[in-house]
């Protein structure tokens, strides 16, 4: 612990210590992107008809997954806000109670993923998409309980300021993917040749062996040797698992509704085709690298911010979120300079067809304009987190991805006849009034918290070690 009698000390500790607490979640969360740019990358050399059927199988596949992956986000707030309180005796039995919860969400999954098919043709995908995106569907389906699995563990790890596994967890299930996913795509070491089918069997091994290991990892590591984390057995209870539910789901929602408008933005462009389909998921994944970044401070930002209000810092409640926005700043800065600069040389990385990299290098200028607002967007939505603010900030999403921005990239793109290019004006948009909304609601929420606690005997900034 550190204490300064310098307010601007005291801003630059926090930056220091939300950066050092970031910067394994940033690139654990690259990481992860990085497997998608994987998928894409061997799909793409295989078949463009391949790289379009694993747009669409993606994109159902992250429909749904965006509901357990934030509602179980709200562990993070929970354990951090605990942790900050000095009850650390009590982090053990909520995690146990979120295994639970992961393991309903995750047949949930499953469940989706096996009838999702089925409603391909219905929604107009363009019938050479379909059987690829099927196979993609039936072969990952059976990773998705691992994954649910996955993300709890690694919520209750960084909700105690440990954020390294999320990174080395990453980078590992990149290293399984790569080459399992090339030999099942194009049959090689006497393998058959699955194609986009291939691709998602080698994802839902990835996402078993990533559970297993971090599972093992938090039964052996000193760190969390008090926690006792795996020490007894705890059957189902209604009233945590149901508060678990009641700050999660709206999370849930609220990424839901960002999350949909990309998901269901690719979508519809598939209904135009597999050119603009491929160049969408191009320029979509690029953009998804980029949104690593503050993905991962929002995240460190929403443990910053619970673990204050759990110690009553009602300073660093704000300060906290503060350092957030300006490490957001400058990152989204360096993302849209990059993708001004050098979307053409990035496209060129993924396919060799001339018509879907014109069109991919097109939309990334698109990406570049929505940088700024996308990172103040979840970054707000983080430090709202923090304070278990959610309820309010699920409305505020639901108006502005789907009240503002689906309505008009979909009457620009489809109605109008702009194409691509018009359902990515609705995400400029979207992302935009988002920023705006989430923003406020931050800044007014963290106001009357701070008006309502009890102020701190000493202002200080904590490493959470």
């Amino acid at each position: 612990m550190s204490v300064s009698s310098s307010p601007t000390l005291r801003f630059g500790q926090e930056v220091r210590a939300t950066g050092t607490l970031a910067l394994p979640l940033v690139l654990g969360h690259v990481s992860t992107g990085l497997i998608g740019f994987v998928d894409n990358v061997i799909a793409g050399h295989h078949a463009t008809a391949t790289l379009a059927a694993v747009t669409v199988g993606t994109a159902l596949l992250w429909l749904p997954m965006m509901v357990p992956i934030g509602t179980l986000i709200s562990l993070t707030a929970s354990v951090s806000q605990l942790d900050g309180a000095n009850r650390r005796a009590e982090i053990a039995p909520l995690f146990r109670q979120a295994l639970w919860l992961s393991l309903g969400l995750g047949l949930l999954m499953f469940a989706f993923l096996s009838a999702a098919p089925y409603a391909l043709a219905a929604f107009g995908i363009a019938p050479d998409i379909i059987p690829g995106a099927t196979a993609f569907l039936h072969g990952i389906r059976w990773g998705v309980p691992a994954l649910t699995f996955y993300f709890c563990m690694r919520y209750l790890s960084e909700g105690t300021h440990w954020t390294l596994p999320t990174m080395i967890l990453g980078f590992g299930g990149l290293l399984v993917l790569a080459p399992v996913g090339y030999v099942l795509a194009f049959g090689k070491l006497g393998f058959p040749e699955l194609g986009a089918g291939g691709l998602g069997i080698a994802s839902a091994l990835t996402m078993w062996l990533q559970a297993i290991a971090f599972a093992i990892y938090l039964t052996r590591a000193r760190r969390f040797a008090d926690l006792q984390l795996f020490a007894q057995f705890d059957p189902p209870r209604r009233a945590p698992i149901m508060q678990l539910l009641r700050t999660g789901l709206p999370i849930g929602i609220t990424v839901l509704m960002e999350g949909s408008l990309f998901i269901v933005t690719a979508l519809l462009i598939a209904r135009l085709g597999a050119i603009p389909a491929a160049a969408h998921q191009i320029a979509i994944n690029v953009s998804a690298l980029c949104f690593m970044v503050p993905m991962g401070v929002a995240e460190a930002t929403t443990v910053r911010v619970g673990h204050a209000v759990g110690a009553g810092n009602t300073l660093g409640v704000r300060r906290a979120a503060h350092a957030g926005y300006v490490i957001v700043l400058a990152t989204q800065a360096c993302s849209a300079l990059f993708l001004l600069l050098g979307h053409d040389l990035v496209v060129s990385l993924y396919t060799d067809d001339l018509a879907v990299a014109a069109l991919a290098g097109t939309l990334l200028l698109f990406a570049a304009a929505f940088q700024f607002p996308d990172g103040i967007q979840v970054l707000s939505a983080g430090a709202l987190r923090g304070l278990k603010d959610t309820r309010v900030p699920m409305w505020l999403a639901v108006v502005s991805y789907w009240g503002l921005g689906m309505p008009l990239g979909a009457g620009l793109g489809l109605g109008l006849g702009w194409g691509p290019q018009g359902m990515w004006l609705g995400l400029i948009v979207g992302l935009t009034a988002a920023a705006v909304l989430l923003g406020w609601r931050f800044e007014r929420s963290s106001r009357r918290w701070q008006a309502a606690a009890a102020p701190p005997a000493v202002d200080t900034v904590t490493n959470g070690a």
